[in-house]
């Protein structure tokens, strides 16, 4: 059998049509997830079910018959696992207790005992990699550090980020050594995850576009180029795919900064831009704006074609430029893929 079509995209193949898989696309947009996490209870308690994970997982990949299936899980179960306090209010999403000072800080466990919390997840893992199809690449991920300390300081998500910066600016000693144990606890949460089966890993930073200059280089270029090296010293060959979000120009030279294999873009970066700045040092993912997942229609079928187009001269992997949203048409989807396709 020849190689994924995924693993030949991101060793830099150019194909014929390219791969696609969808941020989010186990989630509330499609009926069946809805069912499963009412028979899980609550949010947590799904993603730490490894049957229900798996199979939410999977719901996608027998709808639409994706190219990649990506674990069911959340960015913020790594905190958790750290020893912050996590629960979701409906209607208004995660919360967190917060770390503001060196007292929160010092609370926190050792990189080494997340698995403790996160075996369910490898389990979950350990599932997937037995009941794919054959031709579906297994994707694992964690959010990136700079976006996982914006929750754990402010204890939510923020439209600015304001309490990490803010606290960047006024204890960088008690900031920057939560991004070290979030790096390191990384490094562990992922290598396990690709113990477990996982064939690719992608890091989601967020919010990585609210940091500029140094700030960016430091504390988004500088922690994935980390994360990058240790797993590929631990597991040499595993892909990774970086989404450095809304980074803007920061996007060009960021595969070869970093060591990552494929850079995933949001929407606001204009594909053919892309294709001539980013493309150029490999695999590029996306970036077809995820509204269009709503409205559907004659504009989907346009963009979708216009972003193959711009990508075809290089590796791409198609994706959203975020994740599909709760209101998403399923039927929308199918017009994606059918496209992408050319059915």
């Amino acid at each position: 059998m020849s190689e994924k079509t995924i693993l030949r995209a991101l060793k830099g193949e150019v194909l014929p049509v390219p791969p696609i898989w969808m941020m989010r696309q186990a989630g509330r947009y499609l009926p069946e997830y809805r069912a499963t996490r009412a028979k899980a209870g609550d949010f947590l308690s799904l993603c730490y079910n490894p049957e229900l994970a798996a199979e939410v997982t999977l719901q996608p990949i027998r709808r639409y018959g994706f190219d990649a299936a990506i674990l069911f899980a959340d960015i913020l179960l790594l905190p958790q696992a750290l020893g912050a306090d996590l629960w979701f209010v409906t209607g208004e999403g995660p919360r967190l207790s917060t770390i503001t000072d060196q007292a929160g800080f010092d609370a926190l466990k050792p990189a080494g005992d997340v698995h403790d919390v996160l075996s369910p997840i490898y389990e979950t893992v350990k599932i997937l990699a037995r009941e794919l199809p054959k031709d579906t690449t297994l994707i694992g991920f964690a959010g990136a550090p700079w976006t996982v300390a914006t929750y754990m300081i402010a204890g939510r998500g923020t439209p600015d980020q304001a309490p990490a910066h803010a606290l960047k600016d006024e204890n960088r000693a008690v900031f920057e050594a939560l991004i070290e144990r979030i790096t390191e606890g990384t490094i562990e949460y992922l290598s396990e995850q690709i113990k477990a089966g996982a064939e690719v890993v992608k890091l989601f930073d967020s919010w990585a576009g609210s940091l500029s200059g140094e700030d960016f280089d430091r504390y988004a270029l500088a922690p994935t180029r980390r994360i990058i090296s240790e797993l590929k010293a631990r597991h040499p060959g595993i892909p990774v795919i970086a989404f450095p979000r809304e980074a803007g120009a920061k996007y060009v030279g960021f595969a070869k900064a970093t060591g990552a294999d494929c850079v995933a873009i949001d929407n606001s970066a204009d594909a053919y831009w892309a294709a001539a700045h980013v493309q150029v040092d490999g695999c590029v993912q996306g970036n077809l704006a995820s509204s269009h997942m709503v409205t559907g229609g004659d504009a989907l079928v346009r963009e979708t074609r216009e972003i193959v187009k711009a990508f075809s001269k290089g590796p791409h992997i198609f994706n959203l430029g975020h994740g599909i949203t709760p209101d998403a048409d399923p039927e929308n989807v199918q017009l994606m893929i059918d496209t992408v396709r050319g059915a």
